[in-house]
């Protein structure tokens, strides 16, 4: 039996892989793409408000609705924020509704243009709170979808 020499080096141990990060779930935050998301559902309500501002802007009831039912059983963040976007939007119909009717009072001009301004810097918060993975809740909101 013959040993080897001090100068030979033994051969590197068998390349191991390196194991991939663990999902940011394991820590409680939710992932890149349900972030990503419940971004959307937020500011899909902001998109379908613009877009059909000509009939009355129920448009901002249809993309969280869509993204809601689409995603609702695999991510669980996207189904909490979505239902956040789909509630608010309801209110704040509703609140528009109430606020067309007392234009025959003259009060409800000011109050549409007061409720139009929260609606959008609440949007965006939502939208960028989602984005940071956390778990806005819109003020004065009836929650209607549970």
């Amino acid at each position: 039996m013959s040993v080897p020499p001090d100068s030979v080096v033994p051969p590197p141990p068998p390349h191991e892989p390196v194991p991939p990060p663990e999902p940011l779930d394991a820590v409680g935050m939710p992932s890149r793409e349900e972030r990503q998301w419940a971004l959307f559902a937020h500011l899909s309500a902001l998109l379908g408000g613009l877009v059909t501002s000509h009939f009355f802007g129920l448009g901002c009831l249809i993309g969280p609705l869509v993204i809601w039912l689409i995603k609702k059983d695999t991510m669980p963040f996207v189904d909490d924020q979505a239902k956040e976007a789909l509630n608010f939007n309801i209110t704040v119909a509703i609140a528009a509704a109430v606020c067309w009717i007392l234009v025959f009072v003259l009060i409800g001009i000011p109050l549409v243009i007061l409720l139009g301004l929260a609606w959008l810097v609440f949007v965006i918060i939502a939208a960028i709170k989602a984005n940071e993975g956390e778990r806005y809740r819109y003020p004065f909101t009836l929650r209607f979808i549970h």
